[in-house]
Parts: structure tokens; sequence; C-alpha cells
């Protein structure tokens, strides 16, 4: 495998600062007093400035210094924090994040317009800020210097991590006036020592004006993980003598001259090592085939009568059972990753509709396959969009009718067997039946006086070019979105269902599988042909006998349970020219609130299932989402749930009109 590029492994690093960036503006909204979230927007600002100047981008350096003044004016109490501050952050966020993408690009002009903005917002100008005449920090008296002893080591690991030493001692001597001593004690010999590791550590006797907090600014890169202590050893006023009786830089509280003022643990810290998400696919891929030939050795051995065959088999089958278990932890992401984005979103909603908009997260620890949330992301957008343009009402509009005035949105996520279902759900006013039903019939969907239950009419708003709105808006009425929605989710073999009261809202839940990769099937066999069925949408399994079967020609209902359930015959549907066997069986599938059967020949039984896409010629067939290799090399095809239960609500719906 080849080796990283640096510079887009810095690309990686600065998109995570600028999430991290981010997610601190937006909780310093909830509470713009709060230091800690000042200080982190702050860390990452330097951080990100920092790493940028190691790779060369210019641009980006001389920007986020800015910013970066900004919040270490805030920080220092020079001025206050505001949503307008913080709002023209998120936007320089923005810009951060192209300059990081097109360091090249002609950038200057909205460059210049955030720099007004962020000018504006601490009411001054940003470079070249004058002395504050407000009290300075502790460790820190005006006019007048303070001298330190620092005793540091930094991680072992810190040069492998990019972390320049002398660098930081440079820095150091900038403050001020500075003697420093190399602590060479833990230096192994020659014969034992690992060239990556760093040994030495450092004393430095630092006498400066700064504030103390600049002393901790420059190692605040690596300050978590390493050791550090900083003694305040005298501190001078000019013209300021100290009463007599008294040392020097004595206070009121008759503090002694020397005292501890910081000490940091060297605890280790947690290892993360990072990997590129193709080299995780590519390993899953290993793994998928590694199952495949397990499960062909284990067919062997189990027709085989040599003892130590079956014997490795069974070692085989556990080991690669494992690997595969562990491969899918590896794969799996909280969702707190993908819901995390909408904090953003609904912040822009907001300032652009005028509406007060509540996000609510709940859920966020469950896990699912990353593949799964990348592709969520964009239809998600779409979905909480829509529930803000046509489900929330305006503040004034809600007060009139008993509501908050606030409306709210809340993104859930939860775990049922196989699945993971994501609800987003808002307070507003609902869908108005009403006006589905006249655009639908406007559009040739349903015809006037047409009876449709009521997901029917819901499940019309999917349709392509179908929308409400009455006026053309940034947010909706070009028609563009839910049918993207929707065939998002079923490309990845998902469901979606919509619930709503009118004046109380809407929900809208999506049913996804928790992972593409590997799942769990109910292997069948129709005429000559193998087929996997999810066996996340199986409920039950009947029999159909040859008699049964041929008294059901015309009408194709089972009874189960006092209620109608429409099935398909799937060797009709794949023209096998087979005729039906003696006692057919019928598997029950569902997605969501629709069921059907579909009619096979047998049931083999389960079979853990590595998917593998469909060729190019082939993705046009819309009865199979994928195919897998079985055990004796042969092929199955895994059927589309989604698609075949269409057809039987088709079918039934033919029936129905007849009958």
């Amino acid at each position: 495998m080849s080796a990283l590029d640096p510079v887009q492994v810095f690309r990686v690093e600065a998109g995570e600062l600028l999430e991290q960036i981010e997610t601190g503006l937006l909780d310093l909204l909830n509470d713009l007093s709060n230091k800690s979230q000042i200080d982190t927007v702050f860390r990452g600002l330097h951080t990100l400035k920092g790493s940028g100047a190691m790779f060369g981008f210019d641009m980006l350096v001389a920007f986020t210094h800015h910013c970066e003044t900004a919040f270490d004016r805030v920080r220092r109490g020079e001025v206050p924090a505001t949503s307008a501050l913080v709002s023209a952050v998120l936007e320089a966020r923005d810009h951060m994040r192209a300059l990081v993408d097109d360091p090249a690009g002609n950038h200057r002009a909205t460059g210049e317009r955030l720099l007004a903005m962020l000018s504006n917002a601490v009411s001054g100008e940003i470079v070249g800020i004058p002395a504050p005449s407000a009290p300075l920090p502790s460790g820190c008296v005006a006019g007048g210097e303070a001298s330190y002893r620092l005793v540091f080591r930094l991680p072992a690991n810190a040069m492998a991590n990019g972390t320049n030493p002398i660098g930081l001692l440079n820095e150091l001597r900038e403050l001020g006036t500075a003697s420093i001593t190399a602590d060479l004690s833990l230096v192994p010999p020659l014969d034992q020592l690992e060239p990556d590791q760093l040994y030495i550590g450092w004393q430095a006797d630092l006498t400066t004006e700064g504030p103390r907090q600049a002393i901790d600014d420059v190692f605040i890169f690596i300050i978590d993980d390493m050791e550090l202590e900083v003694t305040e050893v005298a501190k001078t006023a000019p013209d300021a003598a100290a009463p007599v009786g008294e040392p020097a830089g004595a206070g009121a509280d008759d503090e002694p001259a020397e005292r501890a003022v910081q000490a940091v643990d060297g605890a280790k810290a947690t290892e993360n090592v990072r990997v590129p998400a193709e080299r995780l696919d590519e390993l899953m891929d290993r793994v998928g085939e590694l199952v495949i030939a397990q499960s062909r050795l284990s067919q062997l051995a189990s027709s085989s009568t040599d003892t130590p065959l079956r014997a490795i088999s069974e070692d085989i089958e556990r080991l690669s059972n494992e690997l595969r278990d562990t491969m899918m932890v590896l794969r799996m992401v909280p969702v707190t990753q993908l819901f995390g984005r909408f904090r953003r979103l609904i912040h822009d909603l907001a300032r652009e509709t005028g509406k007060v908009i509540d996000l609510v997260t709940e859920g966020e620890s469950t896990e699912v396959d990353k593949t799964v949330i990348e592709r969520l992301a964009d239809p998600l957008v779409h979905l909480v969009r829509n529930s803000v343009d046509h489900g929330l009402e305006p503040p004034a509009d809600r007060r009139a009718l008993g509501k908050q005035e606030a409306g709210r949105i809340t993104l859930s996520a939860q775990q049922a067997g196989g699945e993971v279902i994501i609800t987003i759900k808002d307070d507003g006013r609902g869908i108005d039946r009403d006006k589905v039903r006249a655009k639908a019939e406007a559009n040739g969907l349903a015809q006037p006086g047409e009876m449709l239950g009521d997901q029917d009419l819901l499940q019309l708003i999917f349709q392509p070019g179908f929308s409400t709105a009455a006026a053309i808006t940034n947010l909706s009425g070009r028609g563009v979105g839910m049918d993207v929605v929707k065939r998002s989710v079923e490309a990845l073999r998902g469901t979606i269902e919509v619930q709503s009261q009118s004046g109380k809202g809407s929900t809208i839940s999506l049913r996804i599988p928790l992972t593409l990769a590997i799942i769990d099937g109910l292997l069948v066999r129709v005429g000559t042909g193998h087929y996997v069925i999810p066996l996340s949408s199986v409920e039950e399994c009947l029999e159909l006998t040859l008699d049964e079967d041929l008294r059901s020609r015309g009408r194709s209902f089972i009874s189960l349970r006092d209620s109608l359930v429409p099935f398909v015959r799937l060797r009709e549907i794949f023209n096998t020219g087979t005729q039906p066997e003696l006692h057919q069986k019928v598997v029950v599938v569902s997605t969501g609130t629709e069921r059907v059967g579909l009619v096979v020949d047998q049931i083999i039984g389960d079979h853990q299932t590595v998917i593998k896409s469909m060729s190019w010629l082939h993705r046009g067939i819309e009865s199979f989402s994928g195919a897998t290799i079985l055990g004796d090399g042969n092929l199955a095809l895994i059927l589309d749930v989604a698609h075949l239960v269409t057809l039987g609500q088709q079918e039934e719906a033919r029936l129905r009109a007849v009958i």
C-alpha cells in the first residue's frame, strides 16, 4: 500500500478540527458565558493555524489568525462573546473549509467580507489592538515582569506524531528571556535507543512580561499528554519596591514568593490509529471472501468422514466468525456523527426563515455501518429542511395557536433487530391531506374520487416533482428532494413510513439495515435457482399445498389470523419454466406496515450472506438488490423485498378492483 500524502492527512485532520470548532461555537450559543467552550473554540483555531503553517497553507493561516485573535480577546475578558461573533466565526469556519480544500482559489472577496463581519462583532479592529486597560490575567503585573521555572517532558511519541521540540523551545524564548537546559537522565544506552522515541526532558528559567496563560499556549497541542510543572519564582513591577521586611513580589496575602502554579499528570493517553475508509472497505471485502471460503470448507467437511478435517473446519469457522464480528464492529459508528451535522443546519435555517427552532437528538449512541451513515446524510438534510419549511409555523402563528414560540425538530435513532429506525419529528402544522390530494389529482397521480388509504395518500409526497409549496423558496417548492429521499433509502434496502396529525406535527421514520456488507438471510429455492431473503424482513413461513395454490388462482390471497395477505409466485416473476412442487412454502415478508407472501418451492435455511453488488448490466433488474456466493460456489441472488412488496400491493389493488 502506498504511503499517505501528508497534505491529504492534514486535510483530514483539518476537517476534524473544523467540526470541533463548529460544535464548540454551537454549544457556546446556548451559554455565551461558558469559559470552557470559549477555550475549546480558541484551541481549535490555534491548532488549525499551527497545523496549516506546517503544511504551507498560508492563506488559511493568515485568515484563521484573525478569528483566533478575536477569541483570544474574548477569553481574556476584553470583549464579550455574542451571538453576532458566533455567527461571524461560523461563516468564517466555512471559509476556512474552502481554504483547506482549494488553497489556490480566488477567496479574497469572501475573506474581506467575513473579516469585516468579525471586526464589527468584536467592536474593533482585529489586528493591532491596543493593550486593554482592564485588569491583566493572574501572573502578570501591568508594565512589569514575572519569572517562572518550567520543568517539562514531552510524550515519548511526540516526534512521531509531528511535534517539533526545537520549535517549542524557540516559542518559549520568544516570550522573553529564557535559559534552557536539557535533562538527559532517561536517555538509554545506544543499543536500547528507539529512534522515534523522545527521551529528553527540559528545565527552563523564563522571565516574561506576558501573561501566565502564554506558557500553556506554547504547549497547547500536547498539554494533555505531557508532564509540565510551572513555578513562579519572582515578580517585579517598575518603580515599585517591596515593603521593608517583605520579599520582592509578596502580595497583601503574604503568600511565599515561590509557589507551585500548575502540575499536569503524565498519564498515558488512549492511542488511536487513523485508517483511510477505503482500506476498511478493502479489508471488509477480504473478510467476506474468507466467510465464503469457510462456508465451502464447512460444506466439504460435513460430507467427509475425515475427523481431523472436520475439526480444522470447525476451528476455521469459529475464527472466521470472530474476525467477521470484529470487522463489523470496526465499521460501526455512532449516529451522533450524523446528527451532529444538523445543529449547524438548524442554526442556518432559523436565521434564514426567521423561525425559532429547537433541535432535540435522541439515541445518539446507536451504531450503524459507516456506509449507511454516509449515504443517509443527504436524505436527512432534505427531510429536516422540509420539516422546517412545510412543518413548523412562524413564531407569531405558533403563539396564536397556543404553542410554544420555538418549534421543535426531533432526530432520534434506535436499533430494532437487524435494523436501525431513524425518525424525524416536528411539532408543526402537520401534512394537509386535502392539499396533497389536490396536487396529486392535478399531477395525474390520483383520479378524482379514487379511494386512497391514508398511508397511500401520504406516500404521494415522495413522487417526483411533487410539492405543495405555494411559492419557490431556497428551501422548497421546486419539486426536488423527497423523491430523491425515497430512492436513496430504497437503495439502502430501507423503507419510509409517514405519520401526521393536523395541528400536531409529522413523523417520518426510516428503517435501514444496520450494515450493507454482511446480512443474515433465509436461503430459498425457486425452480432450480437459489435466492436469499433478508432475514430482518421475514415475519413467518407457511405451507401452501398444490391444491390450495390451484384454488387460489385468480385471487392470490392467504388468510393469516383473520386478515388477508396478498402473495406473489416467484416462479412466475422469474419465469423459471418449472412446474410447482407438491408442497410449496409462503414466506411472509414486511416493510413496516405492508406485508406480502412470497411463494417458493423450498426453504433451505438460514444463511450468512456476504453481499456483492450487481454488475452494471444487471443493476436495472428491480427484483434483486445484490448477489452472494454459496458454499458450493454457486450464485444466489438477494431479493429486493421493498420492490416485491410493491408488486404484492399492486396485485392486491388489482384483485380488489375486480372483486
